[in-house]
This record gives C-alpha cells, structure tokens and sequence, in this order.
C-alpha cells in the first residue's frame, strides 16, 4: 500500500522560482568588485543547488581566484549584493500559483526547503504573491544541516508539524533527490529546472511541467 501524501516539499531556485538572472547578475557584480573573469549566465546555471557559500566559491573559481580570497568575506559580499535585488529579474514558473492552490485544495499542505538563506527566501515567496500558499520555509541556514541531509527535510516538516514519512520531495537538484531518500520519501525530478538530467536517476518520478505535479503526486499516493 502506497502511504497517503500529505505534505509536498518544495525547493525554491529551479523549481518553484526562475531566479537565475538575478542570482547571475549578482555573481557578476561580485566578480566585478574582484576584478576577476566574469561568468555568463549559462555557467552560473550550473553553480546554483548548494547554498550562497558553494555559490560564490563556484563563482570565485570560474573568475581566476585561487583560493585566495577569503570565502565567508566573500559570501558576506555576495548577499549584500543579492538580497536587495532578488526579485528584479526572479519570477514563478509558469502555473507554480495554480498548482499550489490545487495542492492545498486537496487538503495537502506545501512547504519550501531550500539550501538558499531563509530571509533572501522569505522575501521572494512575499515579493511573488504565493506566501499564503506556503506553510513554512527551512533555509539553508534554518538548522544545523541542510540537503543532501535528510534532516533538513525533517526539520522543515516539523515547522508545521508534519510527519516525514509521508511527504514529497519536488526538486531540479540530486541534492533533493539525496535528501528525499534519506527520510525516506517518494521524490520528483523537475526536468524544467536547472539541475542536469543525470540529477534525476534515483528520483521515483520525473515531472515534466509544473501543472503535472498535482496529478503525480495524487498517482503516488493511492494504493499499489
């Protein structure tokens, strides 16, 4: 018998939001302050999933640094350059409000868990209208650990109460999937994201679209 769903967990970059150029824009600036090579946005796609630190660390890399600079200087600089602008260019996917109106008519609830700082997560899920449909956000820095941990998950589950065992991970990263299948629950790869494809390999399912999400996690629900 398959275990009823009650809570989808969401994360946030590649999947509920396209904050791509916003995040790429911000990399560039911060390069730019350290007179390094700059990145385009295509190569900062690939960098995103990690958290600001593994980010800018990325950042640093692809720009000639050598480890040089300091990192957590960096991080700090790096969000004083971010925050303030992560809704100019950041905007939902398409259908995200809809299907999260479905999700929570059928009585299930959705929360976000995202390796991206809590506050510059708060503020976007305010800033896109979609903050009364979302129960509770764990950040990257919320708890002691964060995805791939499974405890991350847990602990964002348990803002609201819920029991892990039966939620969903939805998420464009291994990260999600690693994660989901620590707590152990059913994950969903989301293809329109920016994780590789060879991210979904142990993803229970692949979504294709975001308005397929609802109808995946209704088949992953009933009974075998």
């Amino acid at each position: 018998m398959s275990t009823e769903i009650k809570t989808a967990v969401f994360d946030l970059d590649g999947t509920l939001i396209d904050s791509l150029p916003d995040l790429a824009e911000s990399g560039i600036a911060l390069l730019k302050s350290y007179d390094l090579h700059l990145p385009t946005e295509e190569a900062v796609r690939g960098m995103i999933g990690d958290g600001a630190h593994r980010l800018v660390d990325r950042l640093l890399i692809y720009g000639g640094d050598e480890k040089r600079i300091d990192r957590d200087e960096a991080t700090r600089r790096f969000l004083e350059i971010y925050e303030p602008r992560a809704t100019e260019k950041t905007h939902l996917f398409p259908d995200t409000q809809a299907m999260l109106t479905t999700l929570r008519e059928r009585g299930i609830a959705c929360v976000v868990c995202t390796n991206k700082p809590v506050k510059a997560a708060q503020a976007i899920i305010e800033k896109l209208g979609v903050a009364s449909l979302i129960d509770a956000i764990g950040g990257g820095d919320s708890f002691a650990t964060r995805k791939p941990d499974p405890d991350h998950i847990r602990n964002t589950m348990r803002l609201i109460h819920a029991e892990p065992t039966r939620g969903i991970m939805i998420g464009d990263h291994q990260n999600d999937i690693m994660a989901a299948m620590g707590v152990p629950m059913p994950s969903l790869f989301a293809s329109w994201g920016y994780g590789d494809r060879s991210m979904s390999a142990h993803a229970t399912a692949i979504a294709g679209c975001i308005d397929e999400l609802p109808r995946l996690i209704y088949d992953l629900s009933r009974p075998n």
